[in-house]
């Protein structure tokens, strides 16, 4: 009984101080014409628990319209070749798929909208950078771009202000090139969230859950290695 009693006692303190745990996710993006680079990074414990997704390579095949990403991932802050790496493939029918399933999930859950906000209410934004430079060739496209730029970056940072906590003023700007044909986008955001309030909203979505198990369409998405690609051929 001792010992049951102590194991109890030790998983009560597990279950406080993984909800009393702060994460912070660190998102990078880079565009620059034919070139993409994205990594998010998540820490817990000042560091001390590290997990990195790298994916080096964004590309559409022409023929099938599908978007083919290379991922890499690994735990921990130590040399990036000894992660893991995965090749997914991205159909056109996969992607509205998955639409759908976000669609049937949301009807599924009473005030799921509520759930939402009030999750987000607790996230930290910490960071917030976007830089654009952008250029058609032709100035009065150009200028037209940019106007449609500033609206659609003004309404995403305005609709992320109202809903989350900001730490730090946000840093956005667009540079038109009005003279070059010019494609880039740089992205840095950093958020910080409980994993407390995380599981909450878990809970919270499973108690006003209704009806039965919702039809998702979306295929599992094989993920091939680089390794096992490489022995199929």
């Amino acid at each position: 009984m001792i010992w049951v009693g102590v194991i109890v006692v030790l998983l009560f303190v597990i279950m406080i101080i993984l909800t009393l745990t702060r994460i912070t996710i660190d998102l990078y993006y880079h565009h620059a014409e034919d070139n993409d680079q994205m990594t998010v990074k998540i820490k817990a414990w000042y560091g001390l628990l590290r997990y990195t997704i790298d994916v080096p390579l964004i590309s559409i095949d022409k023929d099938t319209a599908s978007i083919h990403v290379e991922e890499k991932t690994k735990v921990g802050s130590g040399d990036s070749s000894n992660g893991s790496e995965k090749v997914k493939d991205f159909s056109p029918k996969d992607i509205f798929q998955s639409f759908q399933d976000t669609y049937n999930l949301v009807k599924h859950v009473v005030g799921m909208h509520e759930i939402v906000q009030r999750f987000l209410s607790k996230v930290e934004v910490k960071h917030l950078e976007w830089h654009t430079n952008i250029g058609v060739g032709d100035a009065a496209y150009t200028g037209v771009l940019v106007g449609a730029g500033w609206s659609i970056k003004g309404g995403i940072v305005g609709l992320i202000s109202n809903y989350t906590k900001f730490q730090a003023n946000p840093e956005i700007s667009i540079t038109p090139y009005f003279q070059q044909i010019v494609s880039q986008t740089l992205f840095k955001c950093m958020i910080r969230i409980r994993i407390g309030h995380a599981m909450l909203a878990g809970i919270r979505t499973v108690k006003y859950w209704k009806g039965g198990r919702p039809t998702f369409k979306t295929r599992p998405l094989s993920l091939l290695s680089k390794k096992e690609g490489q022995e199929t051929m």
